[in-house]
C-alpha cells in the first residue's frame, strides 16, 4: 500500500497557507489541509484566503511551483445560533485552490439543531461539489462514533462522510470493529496521529494533549493498525500538534519527522479493509 499524506493546520498552526503549502511540499506531503474558516483559539492567526488576494495569489503560486494540493479546508463546526451560509467564503477558497472535502464537528448537544445545520451545511457544500466530513471529538457535543453515525445516518447525503480522526478514536474507546461495518464510500480521508495509552481523566489535560502534545505515529501508546486496516486506504492527513517539539526543531523539522514516522508505520502495518 502507498497511502498519500497531508500536512494539517494544527501540526503546524501558526503557518500561513502559502507556508504550509511550501512545507508540505519540500518535506514531500501530497497535500495540505488549510485552516480557512478562523476558530479564534488561542495564538491562532487568521489566514482567510477569501479575504486577503495577496495572500491567495502567493499560495497559488506554490501550488503551482511544487505540485502540492488542496486536500480539504476545516473547520465548519456546528454550535448553537450559527449561520452555516458564512462558511460559504472558505468554500469558494476550496474550490479556487482544488479542494474536495470541508471538514465538520459538532458542539451543540440539541441533536435535532446539529442534525438540521449539519445537513444544511451538506446541502451548501453540494453547490460547489464538495464534501463534508463529520469528526467525533471527545471534548464535543458529538464525542464517539456511534454519535457521527447517528447524525450520518439521520442526514442521509451523499456528500457527507465520517472522517476518524485516531486520537479521539483512541479517547472515545471506540472499536475498530464498528468502523469495518460502515458503508465504504463514508471515508474520504483520516487524521493520523499517536498520543499516549492512558486517557486523561481531567478534560483540561485531555485538551492539552489534543491541541499540543500528540505523539509521532508509532512512538505514543495508541493501538493504530487495527484503526486503520478496519477502514479504506484513504489519504491520512496528519494532524500532530507538540509544541515542544516544534520548540526544539522548527515547524519544517516537526513536519517532516511527522511524515517520515507516519510513512515508516504504514509501510509496516498497513493492509487496509479491502471489500
Amino acid at each position: 500500500m502507498q497511502p498519500q499524506f497531508s500536512l494539517a493546520q494544527l501540526t503546524v498552526l501558526k503557518t500561513s497557507p502559502a507556508e504550509i503549502s511550501r512545507i508540505a511540499a519540500d518535506c514531500g506531503y501530497d497535500y495540505v489541509s488549510m485552516r480557512q474558516i478562523y476558530m479564534g483559539l488561542p495564538e491562532e492567526p487568521d489566514y482567510d484566503l477569501s479575504k486577503n488576494k495577496k495572500l491567495m495569489a502567493e499560495t497559488k503560486a506554490v501550488f503551482a511551483d511544487t505540485g502540492i494540493k488542496l486536500l480539504d479546508i476545516e473547520l465548519a463546526r456546528i454550535f448553537d445560533g450559527m449561520d452555516v451560509k458564512k462558511y460559504e467564503p472558505a468554500m469558494t477558497t476550496a474550490v479556487e485552490l482544488g479542494g474536495k472535502h470541508v471538514l465538520s464537528s459538532i458542539w451543540t448537544l440539541d441533536r435535532e439543531y446539529a442534525i438540521e445545520r449539519f445537513a444544511e451545511l451538506c446541502d451548501l457544500a453540494a453547490q460547489y461539489g464538495l464534501t463534508v466530513e463529520l469528526e467525533y471529538v471527545p471534548i464535543a457535543g458529538v464525542r464517539t462514533l456511534g454519535g457521527a453515525v447517528d447524525v450520518l445516518r439521520k442526514v442521509n447525503r451523499k456528500n457527507a462522510g465520517l472522517m476518524i480522526d485516531i486520537h479521539h478514536f483512541h479517547r472515545a474507546q471506540d472499536n475498530p470493529a464498528e468502523l469495518a461495518k460502515l458503508p465504504k464510500e463514508w471515508f474520504r480521508f483520516a487524521h493520523l496521529c499517536d498520543a499516549p495509552a492512558e486517557i486523561p481523566s481531567e478534560q483540561t489535560e485531555m485538551v492539552r494533549i489534543l491541541r499540543e502534545a500528540r505523539s509521532y505515529v508509532g512512538e505514543g501508546g495508541i493501538d493504530i493498525a487495527p484503526i486503520l486496516n478496519a477502514m479504506p486506504v484513504v489519504p491520512y492527513s496528519i494532524e500532530l500538534p507538540n509544541l515542544e517539539r516544534v520548540a526544539e526543531s522548527g515547524y519544517a523539522e516537526h513536519a517532516r519527522r511527522c511524515l517520515e514516522s507516519a510513512k515508516a508505520f504504514c509501510a509496516g502495518h498497513l493492509k487496509g479493509r479491502s471489500e
